[in-house]
């Protein structure tokens, strides 16, 4: 049978149980668009390529499958840039699509050409340049299986005009298996290792569990609390791993590091055993490292062997897939280890230094975080921008379970949250996603509101408007003896804006109204924008990490 080279990508993609695309068209991927008219796979147009890029990357956060972008040649590749780089920090797997120019014109300088592979090479696991039509259907199995295997990572294909219009003849589906020459990961631990790990984790006196996104992604939550109910360790969970253990859990200490809780860097600093699984040592976890955990034995876990030893040696390096080392590791504990007055000693810390919310009078973001969390008990999927609001609802909700916290962690990419947000509905649709935004991060693609209205995609975006950029006002305080430089914003009517879009906003300046307005955005059938004009000068007070080098940095919880 005759195939164009899109139709080829197009019926490579459904193979790959692709079902949606964010994308924004252009001149060199019309053969795309032409195929996507008779395909079955839905395209979203979005406003900008950046936030394809996001919503692949939310889409695949939520779902667990691979994300998928669309771009244009030249700008409109470059454009998925901050996308692929946000995804390869933070190791989600998406495949970008961009267009390029005939192969005839590579290297001329031809309109809208740009060497977007040379540009993604140190932000992708793989990239392909294709250069004959023949190739397009086993690069996309390629593509496919290295975004989602092994540490998962974003995988760009770039696809000049020429070879996405020829014809050739193209038979049935691919059965043959995916992979790649000389790529195989290493999924299963080192026996040995293993149990030295559990005869460590056995002997312990005062062990603690910190876990991270490569938890998630393995999908090894399970592992971790049955682990910890086992063993009676408390855990700590990462940005990116908030859910691994349920918040309300009696053994869950919160996020570690600078807007960490106090009882956690408090266990780490104290602990005798750190088992870290599916983590890297990220500096606004440890600080100073030589400082972080300085009496313990580190355990690692992680399937990528670069991260082993990176940033903080490992007295017993473990590589393999967190679900199947720990599963592994479950069926040889024997015994529990006298842990009460550990496990006293932690209750102790989590009393005396609790998170609180303000109390009084006001419009307290801490507060509107807790309501939201309240009134949705805790359920559905939860995205954020980057800043202060970031921190302010990873310390205040509750997250119960993974992969219902979307937030940009590695990269810390302002304009993240809202089309990520897009992304999870589209993976989830039947889940209720609220975006948690601040005035300054929301304006960075907040012409997505375009793409929200046309789809009808009923998220609640809730906007903490303080008027400043309020994370690096912060740090202007602290450390720049409070020379604010460019931080104050304009006051902008953001219920207007969607207003305008054709979506329901309202405003909110009174703390007795948030319950009322969060309701309002809950039970509304479609998309809902709540402005809420908090506090300008509430602050999300960074703390001492284990190995801090300020000292003076203050309790996030404290009055």
């Amino acid at each position: 049978m005759m195939m164009s080279g899109a139709g080829i990508l197009l019926k490579g993609l459904a193979e790959q149980g692709v079902t949606t695309i964010f994308g924004y068209p252009g001149a060199a991927v019309l053969p795309i668009y032409d195929e996507l008219c008779d395909s079955a796979i839905r395209h979203i147009l979005v406003r900008h390529e950046q936030a394809a890029a996001h919503a692949a990357d939310g889409y695949a956060r939520a779902s667990g499958r691979t994300g998928v972008c669309l771009a244009t040649s030249g700008p409109g590749a470059c454009n998925l840039v901050t996308g692929i780089a946000t995804a390869y920090m933070d190791s989600v797997p998406i495949v970008a699509l961009t267009g390029q120019v005939p192969t005839t014109s590579l290297g001329n300088d031809a309109f809208q050409e740009a060497d977007i592979t040379g540009i993604t090479a140190p932000i992708t696991k793989q990239n392909y340049l294709v250069k004959r039509t023949e190739d397009i259907a086993g690069i996309v199995r390629e593509a496919f299986f290295v975004s989602r295997t092994g540490r998962c990572g974003p995988v760009l294909i770039d696809l000049p005009r020429d070879v996405l219009a020829n014809r050739i003849e193209h038979g049935g589906e691919h059965t043959a298996p995916a992979g790649r020459k000389g790529y195989r990961p290493t999924i299963r631990g080192h026996r040995m290792q293993i149990e030295k790990a559990a005869a460590a984790l056995a002997e312990a006196k005062r062990p603690v569990i910190y876990a991270g996104g490569g938890v998630v992604a393995s999908g090894a939550a399970p592992e971790v609390v049955a682990l910890a109910e086992t063993l009676l360790i408390p855990v700590t969970t990462t940005l990116m791993g908030l859910g691994i253990i349920p918040g309300d859990h009696p053994l869950n200490l919160g996020m570690p590091g600078m807007h960490g809780t106090r009882y956690a860097n408090a266990a780490i600093t104290e602990c005798d055993l750190l088992f870290a699984v599916g983590v890297r040592f990220d500096d606004r976890v440890t600080g100073e490292i030589e400082t972080f955990a300085p009496g313990a034995t580190v355990v690692h876990i992680d399937i990528d062997p670069a991260e082993i030893g990176k940033n903080k040696p490992a007295d017993i390096p473990i590589v393999g897939d967190a679900k199947a080392v720990l599963a592994e590791m479950l069926g040889r504990m024997q015994k529990r280890g006298e842990r009460d007055a550990w496990i006293n000693r932690i209750s102790q810390l989590k009393a005396e230094h609790p998170l609180r919310c303000p109390d009084g009078g006001g419009l307290h973001p801490q507060r509107i975080i807790s309501d939201l969390c309240s009134l949705l008990g805790g359920a559905g999927i939860i995205t954020s921008e980057v800043g202060q609001n970031q921190m302010w609802t990873a310390q205040h909700y509750c997250f119960r379970h993974p992969r219902t916290w979307i937030s940009s962690g590695g990269l810390g990419t302002m304009g993240y949250g809202l089309p990520a947000a897009m992304g999870a509905h589209f993976a989830r649709p039947d889940e209720r996603v609220c975006v948690i935004a601040g005035d300054g991060s929301i304006q960075m693609n907040i012409q997505e509101l375009g793409t929200i209205a046309q789809y009808s995609i009923p998220l609640k975006i809730l906007v903490l408007n303080n008027q400043y950029l309020g994370m690096v006002r912060r740090w202007q305080e602290l450390i720049y003896g409070r020379r604010y430089a460019c931080t104050d914003l304009p006051p902008v009517d953001f219920a207007q804006i969607a207003r305008a879009y054709g979506i329901e906003g309202e405003t909110v300046e009174s703390g007795e109204d948030v319950r009322p307005a969060l309701a309002n955005a809950i039970d509304h059938a479609g998309p809902y924008l709540v402005d809420f004009r908090i506090e300008r000068e509430e602050n999300v007070f960074p703390m001492v990490t284990p190995g801090a080098a300020i000292n003076a940095m203050i309790d996030p919880g404290a009055e």
